[in-house]
């Protein structure tokens, strides 16, 4: 009988793997203002490699704007510097009190290349669902050998890894479709 908690760890490595391109998947502007993108920059902070949502404040006032407002005034050169160094490719006005960022529309080809982008993240996170699939197969073959599970056993694990993947594969190609829906809006 195959133990239904031999699957956990490869379920839960299957999750991260949706959570991260989740999480990729909202870096990526979609002509909407998204506070996310800024969620990678750091800046030096007292000589520390500090976030720049752990020094201030961000917020989107307007469909197509970001407002970020640090709690310690003197931040606001470093933060600009790190978002003019970033690969967001905007610009950002800063009055001395807050930092603007104001999301330009974006073209058709710009749409384009940002939903091949999309595509890619989300079969490379496919890839590695995959992968985890035939780490957890060539397992449940180790333990075939060393006698813990018989033949019918070991097919009954592989169907129901099988069924898992789809699954998993099935919420990937759900947020590619929704993130590539939201690029191409207009």
């Amino acid at each position: 009988m195959v133990d239904k908690s031999m699957y956990s760890s490869y379920i839960e490595k299957m999750t991260k793997t949706i959570s991260v391109l989740s999480d990729e998947l909202g870096t990526l502007r979609a002509g909407r203002a998204n506070p996310a993108i800024l969620n990678k920059l750091t800046i030096d902070y007292y000589g520390v490699q500090t976030p720049i949502t752990q020094v201030g404040s961000v917020s989107v006032p307007e469909a197509r704007t970001i407002v970020f407002q640090a709690w310690d005034a003197g931040v606001l050169k470093e933060v600009e510097k790190a978002i003019q160094k970033s690969d967001i490719g905007i610009n950002p006005n800063n009055d001395g009190k807050v930092i603007r960022l104001t999301f330009p529309p974006l073209t058709e080809d710009r749409r384009r290349e940002l939903t091949k982008t999309v595509r890619k993240y989300g079969e490379e996170s496919k890839i590695a669902i995959r992968s985890i699939r035939r780490d957890a197969i060539e397992s449940f073959k180790n333990q075939k050998k060393d006698g813990k599970l018989t033949e019918d056993d070991l097919k009954d694990a592989e169907k129901e890894l099988q069924n898992i993947t789809d699954k998993k594969v099935a919420e990937i190609d759900k947020l590619v479709a929704e993130k590539e829906k939201e690029i191409m809006e207009i």
